[in-house]
């Protein structure tokens, strides 16, 4: 059976958004990013690849709640 690994890293935009998040890949492969856009005020997951698991999903959200600070900056 084929060992999974998972990688979690830390990125912020300021291009297109304005905010931070994390990406979480799993084998080399992006699979979620979940992002808080300062400008927007809002919290959003984005799923690059299909059934992702809601345990795993759970996961991810634990681990952005950790890494990434819950209070919006303001301008």
């Amino acid at each position: 059976m084929k060992e999974n690994k998972d990688r979690v890293i830390i990125a912020s935009d300021v291009n297109e958004r304005d905010g931070i998040g994390v990406e979480i890949y799993r084998n080399d492969e992006l699979v979620a990013e979940i992002f808080r856009d300062d400008t927007e005020k809002t919290r959003t997951i984005r799923i690059f690849k299909e059934n992702i698991s809601l345990e795993l999903m759970e996961e991810y959200i634990q681990i952005f709640k950790k890494e990434i600070p819950w209070d919006f900056i303001d301008d």
